[in-house]
């Protein structure tokens, strides 16, 4: 295993550090390419709901990058937990309020129905 050294990580064990910020890396990465995705497909359809999915996205995009910004030393262990739990609860308020704009569970068909015709 190589050595890292990160600034103002005292809470990160050196011998895993590597492995998380491999980990973080590869969200990172994921985040961006479905926020990419997420853009295209608004584009295409312009509704609400694929804006605010985009928007959730994007919000996942910024959460991964405050993690390996921490990771590296680089965000305060305070910043971060701001960021990372301001958006959770923007996320859960986005994500709730998408259910309550698709209707009623009458007004769409269940699997139930769907199979018997």
């Amino acid at each position: 295993m190589f050595a890292v050294s990160f600034r103002g990580s005292e809470w990160l064990d050196p011998q895993l550090a590597p492995v998380l910020v491999l980990i973080i890396g590869l969200a990172v990465v994921g985040t961006i390419l479905l926020f990419g995705i997420s853009l295209i497909a608004y584009s295409r359809r312009q509704t609400v709901r694929y804006l605010l999915i985009t928007f959730v996205l994007g919000i996942l995009v910024a959460r991964s990058v405050v993690g390996l910004g921490t990771v590296l030393g680089l965000v305060p262990m305070t910043v971060h937990h701001l960021v990372e739990h301001g958006a959770d609860v923007f996320i859960s308020i986005t994500l709730l309020y998408m259910i309550y704009r698709s209707g009623s569970p009458t007004a769409t068909r269940s699997i139930e129905t769907n199979r018997h015709q």
